[in-house]
Formats: C-alpha cells, sequence, structure tokens
C-alpha cells in the first residue's frame, strides 16, 4: 500500500515531534495516530534518554489506543511515524490490533546510516514490520522526508559521540 498526499501532514507532524525529541535531549523519533476518520487522537516522541529503553513513541501509542480505543476504532486506525517501528514496537502494534502503519525512514535506512556515522548495532536486530507483524499493513519510505530524519539522526549522533 501506497502513502496518499492527504497524509503528508500527519508524516510532517512526526518529523517536528522527531525534532523536538531531539531539542530535548533524546534520540529523534516521532509518531501520531490517528482515527480511521482522521482525527488525530494522541501524538508522542521518543523519550529513552530517561534510561528506560522501551519509551519508544510507537510502544506509548500502542499502550494509549489500547487504554482508550475499541478493538474496531484501533483496527481503522493509522500510526504514522518517522521511522518503521522496531520489532518490540511493531509487536505492540500488533498485538493491540491497530491498523496501518506509514513511516518516512525504513528500518533499513535507519541502520545504514547509523553504520555511516558509526553507531554499534542495538542490542535488538533491526527489522521490517512485515518480518514481525505480518498482518499488518505498512506503507513507506518517504523520500523527502526522509532526508530531514536522516539529518535529524547525524545531528544526534554527531552531538554524543
Amino acid at each position: 500500500m501506497v502513502m496518499r498526499d492527504e497524509e503528508l501532514p500527519y508524516l510532517r507532524r512526526c518529523v517536528e515531534l522527531a525534532a523536538e525529541a531531539l531539542e530535548s535531549g533524546d534520540e529523534p523519533f516521532g509518531s501520531v495516530l490517528v482515527s480511521g476518520d482522521g482525527t488525530v487522537l494522541a501524538e508522542d516522541h521518543n523519550r529513552v534518554a530517561s534510561g528506560d529503553r522501551t519509551r519508544h513513541p510507537e510502544f506509548e501509542l500502542a499502550r494509549w489506543s489500547a487504554a482508550h480505543m475499541s478493538p474496531a476504532e484501533r483496527a481503522a486506525a493509522t500510526v504514522y511515524t518517522s521511522g518503521e517501528h522496531c520489532p518490540m514496537c511493531a509487536a505492540a502494534h500488533a498485538w493491540v490490533g491497530l491498523g496501518r502503519i506509514v513511516y518516512v525512514a525504513s528500518s533499513e535506512q535507519l541502520a545504514s546510516w547509523l553504520a555511516e556515522l558509526g553507531v554499534p548495532a542495538p542490542p535488538v536486530r533491526t527489522l521490517p514490520v512485515a518480518e514481525i507483524a505480518p498482518g499488518v499493513t505498512v506503507a513507506g519510505p518517504v523520500p523527502g522526508l526522509a532526508d530531514e530524519v536522516k539529518e535529524l539522526h547525524r545531528r544526534f549522533h554527531r552531538g554524543h559521540r
């Protein structure tokens, strides 16, 4: 499935949230949860600088949706995100029954950017959502915005050496 033009504002907001995370000293990831009718329900950015490495925005939105939405509402919703879900977040997304994922940058892109920057590999393998949650519909990457996300990661990792 491909991204539609009317989804671009949600993705731009994800990049803004990633920049907010960076400005607060955190890794640049941001996500937005949107209902089936296009209403923004919740948004968040990375909060792993606190020491809790599970504080990814996609995981937080999955938790939020489980507490505030019916199963049918979750299935109709879309999670927009600056980066493709990691395995932990993809599993949480699937377990709570959320709908589509639309991401700006893929896990493959992120892994290559981090390798270029000399960042050590994470403790969990970088995998595409489809390998973790094959029933979830995924769209991405978004070329123009992916360059912006790459720059945010470059800034973060250059500042943390």
